[in-house]
């Protein structure tokens, strides 16, 4: 592991930041239950009413973390990145806020996430090119495009209970693991970072557990999709691609497939659906904790490949690895799609 990581104060980061979380949320529940409460509609999953906005507390305890870092003059939080981050993540959560209460103009919505994505491709933590043969300026457009939809593509998969959370918890875990053992030093000087977005979730699951008592809302999904896709661009940027790219690979595909089938269809892209591959799942017989289930599992797969690509030094071993990522990726959707046999009804 890299000389200066200290694992016990990484575990005492995610226990402390988990229980801070539930403890915060059991705080503001009977809030949530009177101003953010979920009614089914078109895109539900669920049957009765439930209180949204679980995501306040998760994107507090990633916001007090990167606060804490500044005051205490942690190596390389005194940067512009620190400091747009945050500034993003608040933007973002009550935009997301606003809108679990009182659903708000798709434009506006989608005006300032561009904005957001520009503040924080301005200022990353690394400064090398993905592809270098690309130019710099189209780069940065792929890049802000990218993050805008991989921040509203997490909001569009949280659909069910623990969605997100078997979508960040193993993220979270290989791209933490990717730092402390030197393998990507950029994820190491954004360890707080990680800990405090795993620690938040892990604090948020019990109340997100089937059948769930709290949703995320999209004052959590919004910015913790904004984290995530920030985080695979730094991993992307520091020379790991591939393994940015077998990460992400369940979401991108569920959302983007699904997004294009819709287009093609002729059906509105902006209103709201069930269509997501892990929602059909659902209609076709599975139950929420089988789909988590296997969407976890799927994730762990990824996060084993993903670190295999980064370890690896040969072409051919980065095409092997993101072939059996998208094999293993399309093998779980295409059961999603064709649903429970019969025979197992």
């Amino acid at each position: 592991m890299v000389g200066d990581f200290d694992p016990v104060l990484a575990a005492a980061i995610v226990l402390v930041t988990s229980a801070a979380t539930a403890l915060l949320i059991r705080v503001l529940h009977p809030v949530l239950v009177r101003y953010a409460l979920a009614r089914p509609n078109a895109r539900s999953s669920h049957t009765t009413p439930t209180p949204q906005g679980g995501g306040i507390a998760v994107v507090a305890m990633i916001v007090v973390i990167v606060g804490l870092c500044w005051l205490v003059d942690v190596p390389g939080f005194r940067e512009p990145w620190s400091f747009h981050l945050i500034v993003a993540l608040i933007a973002l959560a009550v935009t997301g806020a606003l809108d679990d209460i009182r659903p708000l103009p798709v434009l506006p919505r989608l005006g300032l996430q561009i904005a957001v994505a520009v503040l924080l491709v301005q200022t990353l933590p690394v400064t090398s090119r993905i592809l270098p043969f690309i130019p710099e300026p189209v780069q940065a457009v792929g890049l802000v495009l990218g993050l805008v939809w991989f921040t509203n593509l997490t909001n569009f998969m949280d659909g069910i209970d623990w969605m997100t959370v078997v979508e960040v918890v193993p993220l979270a875990t290989c791209l933490a693991l990717l730092g402390a053992f030197g393998i990507v030093p950029e994820l190491a000087m954004l360890m707080p970072i990680l800990l405090a977005l795993l620690g938040g979730i892990i604090g948020f699951a019990p109340y997100n557990r089937h059948v769930a008592k709290l949703f995320l809302g999209d004052v959590g999904s919004l910015p913790i999709g904004a984290l995530m896709g920030w985080l695979l661009i730094v991993l992307a940027m520091a020379g790991f691609r591939i393994a940015a790219l077998i990460l992400g690979l369940y979401y991108l595909a569920d959302a983007t497939i699904t997004l294009v089938r819709r287009f093609v269809n002729g059906e509105r892209v902006s209103e709201a659906h069930r269509s997501h591959f892990y929602q059909r799942a659902v209609a076709g017989g599975f139950t929420v904790p089988e789909v988590t289930r296997d969407v976890f599992a799927l994730n762990v797969v990824l996060c084993i490949l993903a670190w295999l690509s980064a370890g690896a030094h040969r072409p051919a071993h980065h095409v092997l690895c993101l072939g059996a990522a998208i094999a293993a990726t399309f093998f779980v959707l295409r059961r999603f799609e064709v649903g429970r046999p019969a025979s197992q009804s």
